[in-house]
């Protein structure tokens, strides 16, 4: 039985599978191989399953990612990996044709670090890639908030914080685009009231927990995830930064209603994909 459904799993294909370690990633402490073929056996014991993804982000850092190579692993464990893609906003028509292809590709999202790419989401230089993604059903996981990648380096590594602002950013794209579900990546601290507002307002918005260990949370973040936007919070691990045990012990030393917990470790993502599991 699937217990729960980890929205936010990074996987490293193309270039980066050919680094000892993902650049823009914290390797995580416990030592648990980030593999593809690890990973599925990891969440199959877990009882869990896991939104995959790379970030392409060529332009920056001239590594190139594969989509391709994602619906590869999908297809090899269908039973515990869903698949999104992502594209590198900076390369114009050609993003669009890889969104296309994510699509026929059976993949379901596309995954955007807007810091770490290095783009203003909300620019209308951009909007072609939301009109595609809303027209073909594909959601969109945006990264919110602060960042480690680069953290400690001169200037951060060039990496603007500011791009992962909730307000403007998030809310003009979700204002512009109705029927394109957004998926904001992590409490977007230090603008986390700022996320929660655009959960509240905006129905096509959704959040996931990643990238924290559930004991630093923001405690607003928690209050409005067990009362007005309980149906709109999605269990995420950012593994392997952070790992799916450590994130599901913690949780569950939250004070959290037994009837919204289930919610954001399973079901709300099951109906947020479509997902029919055996005891729903």
């Amino acid at each position: 039985m699937i217990e729960f459904i980890d929205v936010h799993v990074h996987l490293r294909t193309g270039d980066k599978a050919r680094l000892e370690a993902d650049p823009y990633v914290i390797s995580n402490p416990e030592g648990l191989s980030d593999h593809p073929d690890a990973m599925a056996e990891m969440y199959r014991e877990l009882n869990g399953m896991a939104v995959v993804f790379d970030i392409d982000d060529e332009t920056r850092t001239g590594l190139k990612v594969s989509n391709a190579e994602i619906a590869e692993w999908v297809a090899k464990y269908p039973d515990v990996f869903i698949g999104f893609g992502s594209v590198d906003p900076w390369k114009g028509k050609a993003a669009i044709t890889e969104v296309e292809r994510c699509a026929d590709l059976g993949l379901r999202g596309i995954k955007f670090h807007p810091s770490v790419q290095d783009f203003a989401p909300n620019d209308p230089r951009f909007d072609p890639l939301w009109e595609t993604c809303q027209r073909l059903g594909l959601a969109i996981l945006l990264h919110t908030g602060t960042t480690m990648a680069a953290a400690g380096q001169p200037g951060g590594g060039g990496i603007r914080l500011d791009y992962g602002r909730p307000i403007p950013y998030i809310d003009d794209i979700a204002a512009r685009f109705p029927e394109l579900r957004i998926i904001m990546a992590h409490p977007a601290w230090p603008w986390h009231e700022e996320q929660l507002a655009i959960l509240r307002h905006k129905p096509n918005v959704y959040m996931d927990l990643s990238g924290w260990a559930p004991k630093y949370i923001p405690q607003t973040v928690i209050q409005y995830a067990n009362s007005l936007i309980q149906d709109k919070v999605f269990f995420g691990s950012d593994f392997p930064m952070l790992t799916p045990h450590r994130w599901l012990r913690e949780f569950a030393d939250l004070p959290l209603k037994d009837t919204v917990r289930p919610k954001i470790l399973r079901d709300n993502a099951a109906r947020f994909f479509g997902l029919q599991l055996n005891d729903q």
